[in-house]
């Protein structure tokens, strides 16, 4: 009968950076695409800030509290799984 081809057509951007930092940053992604690339790296930078952030709140608490935090996720998660 028929045969259908369906292409699926993307928005695409322009971001205008200094070729010193184009050229990097082509460096390190090698032959992946850029939008995998730059969504790989803001997860890995939001994953270490958040990383940064815990490390810096942890050094201020006690081991006291930071058990008593633990124990509170623990149970939070235990009366979750429940419902």
């Amino acid at each position: 009968m028929y045969n259908y081809v369906v292409i699926l057509l993307r928005k695409y951007a322009t971001i205008s950076v200094p070729a010193e930092v184009k050229r990097v940053l082509e460096e390190a992604k090698g032959g992946e695409e850029w939008g995998e690339f730059l969504l790989r790296l803001y997860a890995e930078a939001k994953r270490l800030r958040g990383e940064e952030a815990f490390q810096q709140l942890a050094s201020t608490l006690t081991e006291e509290e930071l058990k008593a935090i633990l124990e509170s996720s623990k149970d939070f998660r235990e009366r979750l799984a429940f419902r």
